[in-house]
């Protein structure tokens, strides 16, 4: 009998249910309607706009298929990706992210004040980002993060950044029609993004797990973005939650479909019209899984709060205003070390009525 490490493991309330057997499909949306088109051509998206939208309110997660990325693309990044954790942990660790450049190779993260059961390689779509140095409102000083340069696999950066340019066109879209769907300018979302942005790649790798019934591979939370874009594997583990008094469901994994899920960004600029949604990551006893999620953020100088256009005298804003890099810079300090108590969260900024 292995001896279980107290570090991995979740309060009992909070522990899987390794009894759910059938997944279940969230909302499959096909994009080819804009594949070959731009957002800008209204007929052949009135009925998508209002799939997304639907898909939005009521799941917050949705699964795309048709969707345009190459599949070469794909299974290029997931062979480097298996190649590079494959590595002894001595060749990893050559990568190391740390509190000046929290970029790379990791492996003791915690969700929740809980480590998870897994292995992260971290890459900014650009490099270098800039963000603020401390989270200290009142210090104006900028930073700047890098990529590292792993020399294994080959061409895994040019491999790595090529993908990360289709996951950015992919979120554009997804976004141009999010907007379209809150009754905004499709290219509402574009000035959040268009000068810079903070959006990173994460390559994750889940080791079989000997108690999958006590440890997560990610535990439960919610996404800080407008967006993500999740390829998982056959091996599946994402455990979505709808609403918080619903039981978890397993999001069956459909052979070159991307996982999209509402960050809470989203909640705040709409206004609460979106809800994002708490998701988790299950271990399995006796795979390997691999998943490459694209996070999509904005500028370190944006400053979050609830749109005008979707705010009135009848639907007031319900968010106080935060600045995104700080927000960034304060949840990422919490990564390097376990907490005392809860990290900084979005709705921390809720208006309470």
């Amino acid at each position: 009998m292995e001896k279980v490490d107290q570090a991995f493991i979740q309060y009992p309330q909070h522990r899987p249910n390794l009894t759910i057997i059938q997944p279940e499909h969230i909302p499959i949306i096909d994009l080819s309607p804009i594949t070959n088109h731009t957002v800008s051509h209204p007929s052949p998206i009135e009925g998508l706009v209002k799939e997304i939208g639907n898909a939005c309110k009521e799941w917050g997660f949705f699964q795309v298929i048709n969707h345009g990325v190459s599949l070469t693309l794909r299974q290029n990044i997931e062979k480097a990706s298996k190649l590079f954790f494959a590595q002894s942990l001595e060749e990893k660790r050559k990568v190391s992210r740390d509190e000046s450049s929290p970029m790379g190779y990791y492996d003791t993260e915690h969700t929740k004040n809980i480590r998870d059961w897994k292995e992260v390689f971290d890459f900014l779509a650009k490099d270098p980002t800039f963000v603020p140095l401390t989270s200290d409102e009142h210090d104006n000083r900028l930073t700047q993060w890098t990529n590292p340069s792993p020399q294994y696999p080959p061409h895994f950066r040019d491999i790595i950044k090529e993908y990360v340019e289709e996951m950015e066109k992919l979120s554009f879209k997804l976004m141009e029609l999010i907007a379209l769907n809150l009754g905004l300018e499709a290219k509402r979302f574009e000035e959040f993004f268009i000068k810079d942005q903070t959006s990173f790649l994460r390559l994750n790798y889940y080791p079989p797990c000997p108690y999958p019934h006590l440890a997560l591979g990610v535990g439960r939370h919610k996404d800080s973005g407008p967006l993500t874009i999740l390829a998982q594997d056959e091996v599946g583990g994402l455990e979505v939650r709808p609403k918080a008094d619903q039981d978890w469901i397993r999001v069956k994994p459909i052979p070159n479909a991307y996982i999209i899920n509402l960050g809470d960004m989203i909640q705040v600029w709409s206004n609460d019209a979106y809800e994002s949604v708490e998701h988790r990551v299950v271990v399995n006893s006796e795979k390997a899984r691999f998943s490459i999620p694209f996070f999509l953020f904005p500028a370190h100088d944006t400053v979050v709060k609830p749109l005008e256009e979707l705010i009135n005298e009848q639907n007031p804003s319900k968010f106080r205003p935060y600045k995104w890099g700080k927000f960034l810079v304060h949840r990422l300090d919490s990564n390097f070390k376990k907490q005392n108590a809860e990290n900084v969260q979005t709705y921390h900024y809720k208006i309470r009525e």
